[in-house]
């Protein structure tokens, strides 16, 4: 299982998901390749016996990977193929692919069969030499600036400054480092994201023919248009950042023999990057309902109007947005309280930014971003109702969790919501619009016997739909239809574990 920033390292709804998986099927061992900013000291969640070896590659680090993390790999070894990564190795038998690659990037017609040829040939350049060596040296840097002087438009060039050719180097230098690590032997790459994830996968896919599944939670190139967009970024920064992810896309979907998507909303994206709808299934989240049951308000909040949240503070979940709702709540209801639960040093500067507007508003008795909850079942019976006000989701856990829970929810209309929430059990609203979530919120806050009503819908809906049962039935399937498929695959061609390399040397 390949993971991009969550798993087992991070907490959020991707990362609850790959723990169901790991802990609950049972004929499955995982190897999980976690791909990092830094070196993570530990997991934040006790890892079943299913898993079997964690290997994290921590892309940011100030210090290459091979120089802080064990790979199996002798460092005798390593310091040999630095030895051997001559210039002149570089100009003939890397530059060509990269600088194909770079052109790919940017051209208007890209081409996934021309992408892959890159990728493989990079790949096998790089099981003989040397990464750092070869991406920071001369011909590279230079293959580089040559190809955005041959490809950029006149006008972009005029603006262009060294700095920006200089991160967009240093970018990509970091984008492909899991290309150059290699890979322990598997039946399955499960990716959780297509986005860098891929890369591994694809390592094994060269080498083993490895079939790849990928799981869409919020579709990765959604989510990335928004974030660059958003972004402080020069234009040419984000031209840059955009074809790359599409391009990265457009690759996950050639090669992934599965794809399993957490919501319908997802497969218009996927088909739109070249994904093949029959090979699309959607597996819903699930929660499991014992676990997640109905209890009793905490004495300490039974006369206060609540409403509660299980969300990371960062952009995409709009925090802001949650606290000009409860702004206009306490117009109606002053006594209001709004208790935000998740993990506030994702972002710091989102969070310093919610923080400024709750003492902005003059919210801070009405507003509180409580900090990360050990135990996600027991936050929601805080709560009259609970909340989400994210703008982009894939199929939240905290919708479904709250619905087991009894809890009536407001969330917005983004990714597979709909698909869970209907007007039977909570209340769907545009993205960013505070004064229409603001009115739900303070319906239910006022209208008990409408709580009840929705209450008892969603929890017969979890019951009926989105189990953590029918979930790992799911993939239990998925995993042994890819699996014999692979199987029957190699029994009818050649033998052959591993490529040979002799030609290409």
């Amino acid at each position: 299982m390949i993971t991009e920033g969550t798993y087992p390292f991070n907490h959020g709804g991707v990362s609850t998901w790959a723990h169901n998986l790991c802990n609950e099927i049972t004929n499955v061992d995982y190897t999980l390749y976690a791909i990092n900013a830094m070196v993570e000291p530990k997991p934040k969640y006790k890892l079943s016996n299913n898993v079997k070896k964690v290997i994290q590659v921590p892309m940011w680090s100030a210090e290459e990977p091979f120089d802080c993390v064990y790979y199996d790999v002798k460092y005798s070894d390593v310091i040999y193929k630095r030895e051997r990564t001559s210039t002149d190795a570089i100009s003939q038998k890397f530059v060509p692919y990269f600088i194909t690659f770079i052109k790919e990037i940017y051209s208007k017609e890209q081409s996934v069969t021309v992408l892959d040829d890159c990728f493989y040939n990079m790949w096998l350049f790089f099981n003989d030499y040397d990464y750092k060596v070869a991406m920071t040296s001369k011909p590279v840097w230079d293959a580089f600036t040559e190809v955005l002087k041959s490809t950029l438009p006149q006008n972009e060039l005029v603006k262009l400054s060294l700095e920006d050719v200089t991160i967009a180097m240093r970018w990509i230098y970091r984008f492909l480092i899991p290309i150059a690590i290699d890979v322990p032997k598997a039946d399955v790459s499960h990716i959780t994201i297509s986005g860098i994830a891929v890369l591994p996968a694809l390592c094994l896919k060269y080498k083993y023919n490895t079939p790849i599944l990928v799981t869409e939670h919020g579709v990765f190139i959604r989510e990335r248009l928004i974030a660059i967009s958003a972004a402080d970024y020069s234009y040419f920064l984000k031209k840059m950042l955009i074809h790359f992810s599409e391009c990265i896309t457009k690759l996950v979907y050639y090669h992934a023999a599965k794809i399993t998507s957490v919501s319908k909303f997802n497969i218009a994206w996927q088909k739109h990057y070249g994904a093949d709808v029959n090979k699309t299934k959607v597996i819903y989240n699930g929660v499991d309902p014992n676990v997640f049951v109905p209890r009793n308000k905490p004495k300490h909040l039974e006369n206060t109007p609540t409403v509660v949240a299980a969300a990371r503070i960062f952009d995409l979940k709009d925090i802001l947005t949650m606290i000009r709702t409860c702004n206009e709540v306490r117009k109606t209801i002053p006594n209001v309280q709004f208790l935000v639960y998740g993990n506030k040093d994702a972002v710091p500067e989102y969070t310093k930014e919610c923080q400024n507007l709750i003492e902005e508003l003059n919210l801070s008795k009405n507003f509180k971003l409580a900090g990360f909850h050990s135990t996600p079942e027991a936050i929601y019976s805080e709560g009259d109702i609970s909340i989400l006000t994210s703008i982009s989701e894939g199929f939240p856990f905290t919708v479904i969790e709250s619905m087991s829970c009894g809890v009536p929810v407001v969330a917005t209309d983004v990714g597979g919501v709909s698909e869970a929430i209907d007007d039977s059990c909570g209340f769907i609203c545009k993205p960013k619009n505070y004064i229409e979530i603001a009115e739900k919120v303070t319906l239910l806050l006022n209208d008990v016997s409408l709580r009840n009503w929705m209450a008892e819908n969603g929890r017969k809906k979890i019951q009926e739909n989105f189990t953590i049962k029918n979930f790992i039935h799911e993939f239990e399937e998925t995993y042994e239809l890819l699996n014999t498929k692979n199987k029957i695959s190699k029994l009818a061609s050649f033998p052959q574990d591993e490529p040979s390399f002799t030609n290409y040397r």
